[in-house]
């Protein structure tokens, strides 16, 4: 098993940039990879970003260019840099861990972008 703390949320304008935090209660190694999805009101949860415990990262479409993920692996947190947030960013990002076939979530955490 796994515990995941998202942070970093807030209310941002149009243009700016917050960093999110998934914080682990193990090891990043024991962990195949890290997902961030988001859910704005009244849509389907998006895939936005992954990292591998081998450092391999992919990003949603919407995302590419404007976001990044990474890690540090002594800290067993994952990071999702967002830059020229839009409003249609406005969602709760959440973090999914993967063990094997087992799927952890954390609580999310709210972003909040103005225009």
């Amino acid at each position: 098993q796994v515990q995941l703390v998202e942070s970093g949320g807030g209310l941002v304008q149009a243009g700016g940039s917050l960093r999110l935090s998934c914080a682990a209660s193990r090891s990043l190694f024991s962990i195949n990879a890290i997902n961030w999805y988001r859910q704005a009101p009244g849509k389907q949860r998006e895939f936005v970003a992954r990292i591998t415990s081998f450092d391999g990262t992919n990003l949603g479409d919407s995302v590419k260019g404007r976001f990044t993920i990474s890690r540090d692996n002594a800290k067993n947190t994952i990071y999702l840099q967002m830059d020229n947030l839009k409003p249609e960013d406005t969602a709760v990002y959440y973090c999914r861990g993967e063990i094997g076939d087992d799927v952890y979530w954390g609580r999310g955490t709210q972003v909040t972008v103005s225009s």
